[in-house]
């Protein structure tokens, strides 16, 4: 199934429209190894819900959009972020990341009890790309390959894979950014620089 289309359909009737440059999550790049990025996330805080299976995405989309579009205890409209992520497991979970400048105490409680807030600590993760519209086999070939090159370096893997998707819908497919993701804890001795801040986007 094509995530990225369903993904992509409702965020345009949930939007209508949508800026050209939304927020993504802080963090600064550690290095590459192969085609594979080693990245330190800040803190942030997602709101998470549960999928049945990875064909459910349009369900887990309606109710997080549902929940910053006022579907909360005090009708209040949160930015979109980016990525959508959906972790690649038999139980998945589907989560967009709150814009930075809230913080637990000041978000609103869903409406949907299927929907949770949860603190994410700083951490290291591995990622790999690609364009194009994720499609389940080319996700299967990317966290193949991400885990393969993990394996290979002596990088332990410690969280469950997932699919970051950055596009609104009309990006063309040439043009899309995907990302299979991992938490991961580095050998001994490859310690992450301190943060410090950066012109771009999404980095600190």
């Amino acid at each position: 199934m094509f995530r990225a289309i369903i993904a992509a359909v409702l965020m345009t009737a949930a939007h209508g429209t949508m800026a050209d440059k939304v927020e993504e999550p802080a963090f600064s790049a550690l290095g590459t190894i192969d085609d594979v990025e080693l990245r330190r996330y800040a803190p942030s805080i997602q709101a998470r819900t549960p999928l049945a299976n990875s064909g459910q995405t349009n369900s887990g989309f309606r109710r997080l959009a549902g929940y910053i579009f006022g579907g909360n205890d005090r009708d209040m409209e949160i930015a979109m972020t980016a990525p959508v992520e959906e972790t690649l497991e038999a139980q998945p979970t589907m989560a967009f990341t709150m814009p930075s400048e809230h913080r637990m105490e000041d978000l609103p409680a869903p409406d949907d009890g299927s929907v949770e807030l949860v603190e994410i600590p700083e951490r290291t993760v591995a990622v790999i790309g690609f364009s194009g519209w994720a499609t389940d086999g080319k996700v299967e070939d990317k966290t193949d390959e991400l885990l393969t090159t993990l394996q290979a370096h002596d990088i332990k893997v410690i969280g469950t894979p997932s699919l970051n998707q950055y596009n609104p819908p009309w990006t063309p497919p040439f043009m899309r950014r995907n990302e299979i993701m991992v938490a991961v804890e580095l050998p001994p001795g490859v310690a992450p620089p301190d943060p410090q801040p950066a012109a771009d986007p999404g980095r600190f």
